[in-house]
């Protein structure tokens, strides 16, 4: 499947903007399955852009300086993609959970996608003995890997409910698990707390989902959102597989990945900081285009 992606988020203020300096991950990165054939950044009013330092994870910074004063800032990301991802199915010949969580372990590199970079606690994503319970209901040490993580991913879809307000950017995931409300981020945050506790390397995936209009119903453009999930490294012969807690199923051909991290802290498309008086709105709009 080919896509044409749109993120575009602007930046009200009430009071022109001196200064403002701002971290971008918006470029999609290389991912299996995934082959981005053309991206094009577009801010205005204009700014000095410029790859930032290699965070070391799957995921490309720009940081953008702007020293116009402004009152509107708009950032403009435009993508074309082709995605042939099968999403992955419990086979009988899967590593088990004891398993992966051994050859986690011994594994010696170091790259960004070494599984020791997601396997222990990272600033957002703190390990908790009540959600690590919770996972190992699942996730027990004999079964196959594939089949116990799609099976906690099913249940925290069943059990947890979706509510946009339940929660912000900063809540823990403690916080998430104890209410079961949240958003996309919640869920993918408490399944790698609980899986990082059972010794699964769990890593923060931040992207887009391509969503089907119902039948008879034109495809509405601009009213998509960015999306996150889970990739679980799943032992040396299988490697790293999506898992999709908000919608309980393993990720294919519809999850279109921008970046990869320990949290939501190291995709988070726009970061920064800004000059000048209080009072400021965001507006976003994301339109995911399957092209033909």
């Amino acid at each position: 499947m080919r896509y044409a992606v749109t993120h575009r988020t602007r930046f009200r203020y009430e009071h022109p903007v001196r200064f403002a300096r701002c971290n971008l991950r918006l470029k999609p990165v290389a991912a299996a399955g995934q082959t981005l054939e053309s991206h094009a950044l577009t801010i205005t009013p204009a700014a000095d852009s410029r790859p930032a330092i290699d965070p070391g994870y799957p995921v490309e910074v720009r940081r953008v300086v702007i020293d116009t004063p402004a009152r509107d800032l708009v950032i403009e990301s435009r993508a074309t993609l082709s995605v042939g991802r099968v999403a992955p199915a419990p086979a009988e010949d899967d590593a088990s959970v004891a398993t992966v969580a051994a050859e986690a372990l011994a594994c010696r590199t170091l790259d960004a996608h070494a599984p020791a970079n997601y396997l222990y606690p990272s600033p957002l994503i703190p390990l908790d003995p009540a959600i690590a319970a919770y996972a190992a209901q699942d996730v027990g040490e004999a079964r196959g890997v594939v089949d116990a993580v799609l099976a906690l991913t099913r249940r925290i879809r069943t059990e947890f409910r979706y509510d946009g307000n339940a929660t912000a950017f900063d809540t823990p995931p403690a916080d998430a698990f104890a209410k079961r409300h949240g958003v996309c981020q919640d869920f993918a945050q408490v399944m790698i707390s609980g899986l990082r506790g059972l010794g699964l390397p769990a890593a923060y995936v931040s992207g887009y989902l391509r969503t089907i209009p119902p039948p008879g119903k034109p495809r509405l453009v601009g009213v998509d959102a960015t999306h996150a999930w889970v990739d679980v490294w799943c032992g040396n012969r299988l490697g790293w597989l999506g898992f999709d807690p908000t919608n309980g199923c393993t990720v294919g051909a519809d999850h279109i990945v921008t970046a990869i991290g320990r949290d939501y802290g190291d995709v988070a498309p726009i970061d920064g900081i800004f000059m000048g008086q209080d009072g400021q709105r965001i507006e976003v709009s994301v339109d995911v285009e399957p092209l033909a």
